[in-house]
């Protein structure tokens, strides 16, 4: 319709009444953005709109051209070179005019169209040195004629300013620019000083010494009344401080510095972050908090310092299980607190103990030293940024000083990190959890960690509350020979330790796709038949339920890859429906599993369910195939679990 329409619109533009020629001015317009195209059609008689006399039809016209400009290269090259002195005259014109009832509005002769005349000079002198050198006077008569005592006047002058900063280089016009912005900032109105402060620091990267000399007035709208003001101050502020400034900057921005309601978490944490990580202000920082306390009202002595110690010296001797219902009454006696964020503190640490006991050893892990580069990487959403910065041979800070690379902040409950912390699997006391502390025999560490269920691959598989089991199962049956024993126990202190980092797949049955529990859905590539060496079959799980055989080879020439054929046996009289079978293994092996052959086991080993896995270990002939398994199915619909690791692979795999 555009395009049909577009000739009948273009000849309406030539009519007599000038309102005609007006709202043919306004449908060119809407013309011109639906169909880009026919741009060419409108640069003549939009160009013939400039020389009207009526406000009206030249409003639209500036409008029209400028729109123009905007969607053809070839319509501002155009305007550029035959336009540019016209535009320049009108605008005198309109400065210069005498008063006009029809067009004045606050003293000053139709505002509208100053603004409409400047924003086409923006683009017009946007990089054209010949079109800025043009208009460069009008504009510093603009500038200095306006009166801003009015709010149509300060609008002309927003609009000035920003031309001005928008066109070529023209050092003297951006000073008197800056300086209007300037004046901006000791208006009462709050929006004026608002969108000077935004101009302001857009000017900044133009001409830094311009802006610098209105610093004292930037300084006192940092403690302006407008918490928006005195934000995009601070901001400002940041931006003006270099090495010549740092220090009187620092001191004013102190004295005005609140605590309380008036800092985010954020603040915050960066002060902690930076303090963290600047040794030099560790002494600083502590005796500015001792200062702090004893001028809060209650007055705090050395002695009272020296006696706080003592006492967490006696008590670190005192009984654990004490120590632990002593700790656990002060977490559930604030479960009521009127302050929330209390209370969802002790909400959430007395479900962690009652409830979750296998995460609980890692959730009270010591935390680690916060980094800067990482925290600031998070905050701006680039995560993956920060990383490879840390890693490299040093940070450039934007201070200038160079600082060592740090290892980057880890989530305490990232389980995907391989600088993760391994939990604690010595025991299931909360208060050992806790502090660390490990009162057990080092030769029975291995033996706790199989049943404390803090093993972190069993952490990993611990991913919500299991069910109900069945009494009569017994989901970690392992080989009972003395000599897989002992591989059992290497393998979970290996699988227990820092560095043992878990990697783990699931996949449901029925051929829906494979499931990595830590990287998402992702659809592995089928397996290769195996067509190299054979090895013996061994019994990797058994319960009284449920039996798993792993049959093995290998490729020719490729020693560290293992492909493995799952078969699964149902013991049972029942069948197992919706079947599951996940596994885990440590950073140093790589697995991938295929779509089981089906999600139903039938009963008393009447048919069985195959699924093929193939492990990469990248540690071959150093260290021994290890895996943690859980296998899930439901039992005339009831949720059924069971878990064990398999360490009995055969030895030259």
């Amino acid at each position: 319709m555009a395009r049909d329409l577009a000739p009948d619109v273009e000849r309406l533009l030539q009519f007599r009444d000038p309102n005609i020629r007006k709202k043919a001015a306004l449908c060119s317009i809407r013309i011109v953005k639906k169909v880009p195209d026919l741009a060419e059609n409108f640069i003549n008689p939009a160009a013939s709109l400039l020389k009207e006399k009526h406000h009206g039809v030249l409003l639209t016209g500036i409008q029209l051209c400028t729109d123009l400009c905007r969607v053809s290269a070839e319509a501002l090259e155009y305007f550029r070179k035959k336009c540019t002195e016209g535009l320049v005259k009108v605008l005198k014109d309109v400065v210069n005019s005498p008063y006009a009832p029809e067009y004045d509005i606050s003293g000053i002769a139709d505002p509208f169209l100053h603004i409409r005349l400047l924003r086409l000079l923006r683009v017009l002198g946007q990089g054209d040195a010949d079109a800025s050198d043009c208009m460069n006077d009008i504009l510093a008569q603009v500038a200095t004629k306006t009166e801003s005592n009015k709010n149509a006047g300060n609008a002309i002058l927003y609009e000035c300013v920003e031309t001005i900063m928008s066109i070529e280089d023209n050092s003297g016009l951006r000073v008197l620019a800056i300086n209007i912005l300037g004046r901006f900032l000791s208006n009462r109105d709050n929006n004026i000083r608002y969108v000077a402060l935004n101009m302001l620091m857009k000017a900044i990267t133009v001409d830094t010494q311009a802006v610098q000399r209105h610093r004292p007035t930037i300084l006192e709208r940092v403690k302006d009344s407008d918490a928006s003001i005195r934000k995009r101050a601070l901001e400002l502020v940041y931006l003006l401080v270099n090495e010549s400034n740092v220090k009187p900057l620092t001191k004013e921005l102190i004295e005005y510095l609140e605590a309380g309601n008036y800092v985010k978490d954020e603040v915050w944490h960066a002060l902690i972050v930076v303090i963290t990580n600047a040794s030099n202000l560790h002494g600083y920082t502590v005796r500015s908090l001792y200062r702090a306390v004893q001028t809060s009202g209650e007055q705090v002595t050395e002695s009272d310092a020296v006696d706080v110690i003592e006492v967490a010296i006696k008590h670190h001797t005192t009984d654990l299980t004490t120590r632990a219902m002593r700790i656990k009454d002060i977490i559930v006696q604030d479960k009521g607190n009127l302050v929330l964020e209390l209370q969802q503190r002790s909400i959430e640490f007395n479900s962690v103990i009652e409830k979750h006991q296998n995460i609980r050893s890692a959730l009270v892990e010591r935390m680690p030293v916060l980094d800067e580069a990482t925290y600031s990487g998070r905050r701006a959403g680039s995560l993956s940024a920060a990383v490879s910065t840390s890693q490299g041979a040093a940070l450039n800070l934007s201070n200038g000083v160079a600082k060592a690379a740090a290892p980057p902040l880890v989530d305490l409950l990232d389980l995907s990190s391989d600088d993760t912390p391994a939990p604690s699997s010595s025991g299931n006391d909360f208060l050992q959890d806790l502090l660390g502390v490990d009162l057990s025999p080092a030769s029975s560490q291995a033996g706790q960690a199989q049943k404390s269920g803090t093993d972190v691959l069993l952490d990993l598989l611990s991913i919500g509350s299991p069910s109900a089991q069945d009494s009569s199962f017994t989901p970690n049956a392992l080989s009972k020979s003395s000599q897989d024993d002992k591989t059992s126990m290497g393998a979970l202190e290996r699988l227990s330790s820092p560095s043992a980092s878990s990697i783990q797949a699931s996949s449901p049955a029925g051929g829906s796709p494979m499931m990595d529990l830590l990287d998402g859905f992702a659809s592995s590539p089928p397996l290769p038949e195996a067509n190299g060496l054979a090895y013996p079959s061994v019994v990797a799980f058994e319960s009284n339920s449920l039996r798993v055989m792993f049959n093995f080879s290998k490729q020719p020439g490729n020693p560290r890859t293992t492909l493995i054929e799952a078969t699964f046996m149902n013991k049972s009289s029942v069948v197992y429906t919706d079947f599951i079978f996940q596994a885990a293994v440590p950073k140093f092996l790589q697995l991938h599993l295929d779509p089981a052959s089906s999600n139903s086991l039938p009963e008393s080993g009447n048919g069985s369910i195959t699924q093929k896995l193939r492990l990469t270990n990248s540690q071959h002939g150093k260290k021994a195939l290890v895996m943690r398994i859980r296998i899930n199915y439901k039992v005339n619909s009831k949720d059924t679990l069971e878990e064990g690791q398999i360490s009995n692979f055969p030895r030259d795999l």
